[in-house]
């Protein structure tokens, strides 16, 4: 379902699309720190829309951090995936909108999100059947958190898609100095160490973001540390 609005959606209109959305557990810090990360993908790098959302050649984004997906929804609909009217249900009963999006539910979404650091390792599958497939066009974007680097799951996931080339598997870290554990380096060392092409930049710097996203990797998998304000700010 797109919206059924033929308004078109700036990303001056997110704070307003997110202000609909009322209730308990809407987790405010992490749904603003992914904010400007969504809007330059969906905006300016996804090879997706509502019309190719059944495209076997679309790009796939998966929502790792989907604890408080406000600004996924925001996005969503300002790109006509989802009608605005269904903003104000979020988090109701009867809203396809859950507190983490549901891949059934939600046009758009290629999956459901719930226990941190399932995320990657799903992203590295889907890039690895894609291979399979003989797809070499589509990308696969995974948007976690740095929080998600607590779990192990993650680190199987960083240390198998280096060896294996997976040059069409992207990473997109939020860094909102959240995790629990350091990383001797920094995040992006970490990835780097296990083969990744790896870039930090100011995940609020629209233009800093689409060129890391867009920075060219052969033969590797790319990472993307987006640095946003500390959670606690």
């Amino acid at each position: 379902m797109t919206n059924a609005t033929d308004m078109t959606h700036t990303y001056a209109d997110l704070p307003a699309l997110m202000g609909l959305m009322t209730g308990d557990e809407k987790h405010g810090p992490a749904a603003t720190s992914t904010l400007d990360v969504l809007w330059v993908l969906y905006d300016r790098v996804l090879r997706v829309s509502p019309e190719r959302m059944a495209d076997p050649e679309r790009d796939r984004f998966l929502l790792s951090k989907g604890h408080g997906p406000m600004a996924y929804y925001a996005v969503l609909a300002a790109k006509g995936f989802v009608p605005v009217e269904w903003l104000p249900g979020f988090g109701s009963y009867d809203s396809p909108l859950g507190h983490h999006p549901d891949r059934t539910l939600v046009p758009g979404a290629e999956i459901g999100s719930g226990s941190l650091g399932h995320g990657l390792p799903i992203a590295v599958g889907t890039a690895l059947g894609l291979r399979a497939q003989g797809l070499d066009e589509p990308r696969v974007w995974a948007l976690i958190g740095d929080a998600e680097l607590d779990e192990g799951s993650n680190h199987e996931a960083i240390a198998f898609a280096g060896p294996a080339g997976l040059d069409r598997l992207h990473t997109v870290v939020v860094d909102n100095s959240s995790a629990t554990y350091a990383r001797p380096g920094g995040i992006a060392a970490r990835f780097e160490a296990a083969g990744w092409s790896a870039l930090t930049v100011d995940g609020r710097d629209h233009e800093a973001l689409y060129a890391a996203f867009t920075a060219p990797h052969p033969g590797r998998p790319h990472v993307v540390v987006a640095r946003v304000e500390p959670k606690s700010a």
